[in-house]
């Protein structure tokens, strides 16, 4: 010790506490500090450029998209079309959910079924969800049922795809031994293939949260009445960034809190599964 003391050294444990504190804290602040360095940027960005130009861009700030966004969010104007999108995204995203799983667990479960939808899952998969936007406004119009309809074609694929790959990467031999033990087809998927499947169906429903806010979007870009979008297409036309900006947060935040439900949603199901361990 008294050399450690001369050298100026000390016990390495002493640094341990500090050094897992900082381990723990390190995404946080990384990712804090870069995103309080970039609204810094983006609030002196606009100020330079209109000096060295000398003419007044069509630039905001991130204090007037506050401004803006606490002014709708105060006196109302937010809630109705927000309500409206909310409405398109959470049923379009639900009946997804409802039709994706259990049909991509029966595909991944049957090879025959697989053979016979396979074609029109790859054909309806690779097509652009625009392409459905002209019919589905001709055969719903322009209301919610149409951007229930282009949400729940977003937002299916990537939940259906994703599940049918996690069964069909169901280990063989739980599926064996359950089987050995006189277990039901019903039996089988409850036990072995939805649990194994999980993380696979989790990140099927992280890619539908992005699709169905993009399906959303671009519904009521081209062909709806009222919503968000709509809000900032007009705010748009009316050179309106800042009320631009504002529903793209809302957008953001609304993406934010479903991600944020799905993850603790795995933690959930998934605290069974064993922890994998390794080197850095």
């Amino acid at each position: 010790m008294s050399e450690l003391l001369e050298t100026g050294m000390a016990p390495a444990g002493d640094f341990a506490p500090a050094r897992s504190l900082w381990r723990r804290i390190e995404p946080a602040v990384l990712g804090a500090g870069s995103i309080v360095v970039l609204l810094l940027l983006w609030e002196l960005l606009p100020q330079l450029v209109t000096l060295q130009a000398g003419t007044k861009m069509l630039f905001t700030t991130p204090s007037k998209i506050a401004v803006t966004l606490w002014n709708m969010i105060v006196t109302g104007k937010l809630w109705a079309p927000l309500s409206v999108s909310g409405t398109g995204f959470v049923v379009g995203l639900l009946l997804s959910v409802l039709v994706g799983l259990p049909l991509g667990v029966v595909l991944g479960r049957s090879r025959t079924l697989n053979a016979m939808f396979d074609p029109f899952v790859t054909a309806f998969n690779a097509t652009p969800r625009l392409v459905f936007l002209p019919l589905l406004m001709l055969w719903f119009g322009l209301g919610v049922t149409a951007k229930v309809v282009i949400v729940f074609i977003g937002a299916l694929f990537p939940i259906l795809i994703n599940t049918y790959e996690g069964v069909r990467n169901a280990d063989r031999g739980l599926i064996n031994v359950v089987r050995s033990f006189g277990g039901s087809e019903w039996d089988v998927a409850r036990l072995v293939v939805v649990p194994n499947a999980l993380p696979y169906i989790v990140a099927g429903l992280r890619l539908a949260i992005g699709r169905a806010i993009l399906g959303v979007v671009v519904a009521e870009f081209f062909g709806a009445e009222d919503g968000l979008g709509v809000i900032m297409v007009q705010a748009a036309s009316r050179y309106q960034v800042d009320v631009v900006f504002a529903g793209l947060i809302v957008f953001a935040v609304l993406s934010l809190i479903m991600t944020g439900l799905v993850k603790l949603l795995e933690n959930r199901l998934g605290g069974w599964r064993p922890q994998r361990t390794g080197g850095e």
